[in-house]
């Protein structure tokens, strides 16, 4: 071969290997190998310094898909990523599939974080749940579950139903109202899932884990309190039974 052409394989092949290192280096950055990963869950945004209650960015599904959320950095001297957050009834909550997919409300008020992006968190690391309840009359209580998931095992966690995940109950006043759904796929009143007659997130208009239908239905209707419906209201039986609607619920993750 000609020095000219020993000169252009030369170049042609460190063009090949400056290329292929760029590419490598990327993909690293991206899977949270390089200097600049970005937080998963409120631990991480808690471990850059952070330890104000308040809205952050995560980033669930990957360094491309930033994500709003609230992040407790108080409430049992620990560290949590809301996922579910209502106070006074300014979101509808009585939405279709897509919606409870992909989330919907504002991080800084009422909201609901999205079955996929929940599914993201709780594949990555393993989670426990507490929901905090609180009633018209200031009174406040909480549930522990010490295993929380979302469809852990399946290929698609949609196909899969967003399927419930959840054991190892500890009781902090409120009673267990949510092992009855273990198991169960998520309901809308366009994607019946539930193993009752009839549509149990329609026939109670909003979306939940149920079964036939519910022992707990915190996306339910805000309705304020004492009310004669048995299947609306933000319900969690074994506190306050099926006919008081609560005032506030948050449910939230804490990484193990």
């Amino acid at each position: 071969m000609e020095a000219s052409g020993l000169v252009s394989f030369g170049v042609f092949l460190t063009l090949v290997v400056f290329t292929q290192g760029q590419a490598i280096s990327s993909q690293g950055e991206k899977m949270g190998c390089g200097a600049e990963a970005v937080p998963v869950d409120c631990q991480d945004v808690y471990e850059t310094g952070e330890t104000e209650d308040g809205v952050y960015l995560i980033y669930p599904a990957g360094a491309s898909h930033p994500l709003p959320v609230y992040c407790d950095m108080t409430t049992d001297n620990s560290v949590w990523t809301v996922f579910q957050k209502r106070f006074n009834g300014s979101v509808s909550f009585f939405r279709g599939w897509n919606d409870y997919r992909f989330g919907f409300g504002r991080a800084d008020g009422e909201y609901w974080l999205g079955l996929q992006n929940i599914h993201h968190l709780t594949l990555k690391n393993r989670y426990e749940l507490r929901v905090d309840l609180e009633d018209f009359e200031n009174n406040t209580v909480s549930a522990k579950y010490s295993e929380f998931a979302l469809s852990p095992n399946a290929i698609s966690a949609e196909e899969d139903g967003y399927s419930l995940h959840v054991a190892g109950f500890t009781d902090g006043g409120a009673g267990d109202s949510l092992t009855y759904h273990a198991g169960q796929r998520f309901s809308t009143f366009d994607r019946d899932q539930d193993l009752y007659v009839q549509n149990c997130a329609a026939l109670s208009s909003g979306a939940w884990w149920f079964r036939s239908c519910h022992f707990s239905h915190l996306n339910g209707v805000y309705l304020g309190g004492p009310h004669l419906s048995p299947t609306h209201g933000l319900h969690w039986a074994a506190w306050k039974g099926f006919q008081y609607s609560l005032r506030r619920s948050q449910m939230q993750l804490r990484r193990l």
